[in-house]
């Protein structure tokens, strides 16, 4: 199995196939576009230029972040920026419900980093690289708020994992 990380590092595991569907939705764009525009006979080597430009915006909008951790760490990778957060000198974990739900984390050396938590629900080994920071940091006394969210993350996490193998055993 191969890795794009450092060693020790785990990664998304659903991120490859949500790229490869932002990817297919922009150049299905593209292409749609660039046919109408040539049937309606008004494409032109500028208006090709600005629907490939279009069609990278929509890539660039639909493609998720990756998300990496190894020990002590975690990272979010955009296509325009890369934030990491120290998850052993955590100081706060914030989680925001809605209508986009997401997960907030602040280290001691000022870092934010603010991530879907379903993203850890979906990948367990993240999911542990967390909990084990979460632990580290309450250990060294850093996490001044939100021990509270992670314990219920996790057992929200833990119960989706009984309730999966319990479905796939047959026996839910």
């Amino acid at each position: 199995m191969r890795r794009s990380g450092p060693a020790g590092s785990a990664g998304d595991r659903h991120w490859r196939g949500s790229a490869r569907l932002a990817v297919s939705c922009a150049l299905v764009f593209c292409a749609m576009s660039v046919v109408v525009d040539w049937d309606a006979g008004s494409l032109s080597p500028l208006r090709a230029l600005l629907w490939i430009t279009l069609s990278a915006a929509v890539c660039a909008v639909l493609l998720p972040p990756w998300v990496t951790a190894g020990p002590g760490w975690l990272a979010v990778r955009t296509p325009c920026r890369r934030q990491v957060i120290h998850t052993d000198t955590l100081t706060a974990v914030r989680q925001y419900d809605g209508v986009s739900s997401h997960l907030v984390l602040r280290d001691v050396h000022g870092h934010r980093l603010e991530l879907d938590p379903r993203t850890f629900a979906a990948n367990p080994l993240l999911w542990h690289e967390l909990d084990t920071g979460v632990r580290r940091s309450l250990r060294r006394g850093t996490l001044r708020q939100g021990a509270d969210v992670v314990e219920r993350m996790g057992h929200r996490i833990d119960d989706e994992t009984v309730q999966a193998v319990l479905r796939a055993s047959g026996l839910s």
